[in-house]
């Protein structure tokens, strides 16, 4: 007997393959396997900036993709909502609709607004259990409307069981199910309508360590896992006016990225009231790239002066976003990122109700 196994020639196996793939579109739909061949070309990752012109820059394309899930966690206080409250307005600037579910019911909508939020735009939800948040994260993922959904955050998607139990009783390994059986049901969604999913996570300590770091995220593992980008955010030190504190030196970690090089890192100022020094940023990154020229405490753009001292600049930035973000694109196109889009024009349900509000403004005055 012979135990070599027959040699099936390469014309049947062709055969059989497209028999095959011919079942399988018939019974799953068109599309449902493709060939990567360059008749199919493989689309860049769309990206949002988060507001952090040094962060963009570490995530090595740009911002935060879109289509992805992504976990920001870090010590109290150390600017995690911040920062997704910029990816929120840098968003909405793109013309995207955002939601925010707060399931720590802390939300402070006028420090939000501060940060450039529109909140008439905004969806918030505040939810009674960790189930019912992940539901309504579903839900809007599935509509396909949504841009971006923000969950803050993991910690605080109390399970049901939980709630409805007494205080003390053990419930090993609940949040970390419920954790799972989200992000199994959410990622083809998320990818499929080109969803945005940032969770926001704390950190905890594990007992008994004593070799390596002995900190840990809430939830399981699982989001360690499905999230393409991780980053760690910390506060490193304090920004001073005479004696009084007026924000936090910031450094952000991207601890994981599935898109572009990892473990990079980004130093910024997050401003109390203000968020993230964007302008400062800007000069800082400009002026060492060369493109916003510095002469003793003098800031110029070509040859024009622009501001003496870095306050006077930022605030002369502050009033030109158009100038800003032209030096902006020049500063990532020399560091080989790509640029940001052009701003969202205006919706043309708005444009067409001012069109109408113009019309019969004319026939009132004609008649």
């Amino acid at each position: 007997m012979d135990d070599k196994k027959a040699v099936v020639p390469a014309s049947e196996k062709a055969k059989a393959l497209a028999a095959a793939l011919a079942q399988i579109e018939k019974q799953f739909g068109k599309g449902s396997v493709m060939r990567m061949d360059a008749s199919a070309p493989i689309e860049e990752v769309q990206v949002v900036s988060t507001g952090s012109l040094g962060l963009d820059i570490a995530l090595g394309v740009g911002g935060l993709p879109r289509g992805r899930v992504v976990e920001i966690y870090g010590p109290e206080s150390s600017g995690k909502t911040t920062l997704t409250l910029q990816t929120i307005a840098e968003m909405q600037k793109l013309g995207g609709t955002c939601a925010f579910i707060d399931a720590e019911h802390a939300l402070d909508v006028g420090y939000a607004q501060k940060l450039g939020v529109n909140l008439h735009e905004l969806l918030i939800s505040q939810p009674d259990t960790g189930e019912q948040a992940l539901e309504i994260c579903d839900a809007l993922v599935r509509s396909g409307s949504v841009d971006l959904v923000v969950i803050d955050s993991v910690a605080a998607l109390t399970p049901r069981a939980e709630i409805e139990g007494d205080m003390g009783d053990s419930l090993p390994g609940l949040q970390a199910r419920l954790m799972s059986q989200a992000l199994r049901k959410l990622t083809g969604s998320i990818n499929r309508t080109n969803t945005l999913v940032i969770f926001i996570n704390q950190i905890r300590m594990k007992i008994g360590v004593m070799f390596g770091s002995p900190e840990t995220t809430t939830g399981g593992n699982a989001l360690k896992f499905y999230a393409s980008v991780r980053l760690d955010i910390r506060r490193t030190g304090s920004i001073k006016s005479g004696d009084e504190v007026i924000g936090n030196e910031t450094k952000v970690k991207v601890v994981k990225n599935k898109i572009a090089p990892p473990f990079k890192e980004a130093h910024f100022d997050i401003l109390y009231g203000a968020g993230t020094s964007r302008e400062g940023e800007i000069l800082d990154l400009g002026s060492d790239a060369k493109i916003v020229e510095k002469s003793g405490s003098w800031y110029s753009y070509n040859g024009e002066r622009i501001g003496q001292g870095k306050d006077n600049a930022r605030a002369f930035l502050q009033e030109r976003p158009a100038l800003a973000r032209e030096i902006e694109n020049k500063v990532r196109a020399s560091l080989g990122v790509r640029e940001l889009p052009p701003l969202a024009a205006e919706k043309p349900e708005k444009a067409d109700k001012a069109a109408d509000k113009a019309a019969k403004a004319a026939e009132t005055k004609a008649e």
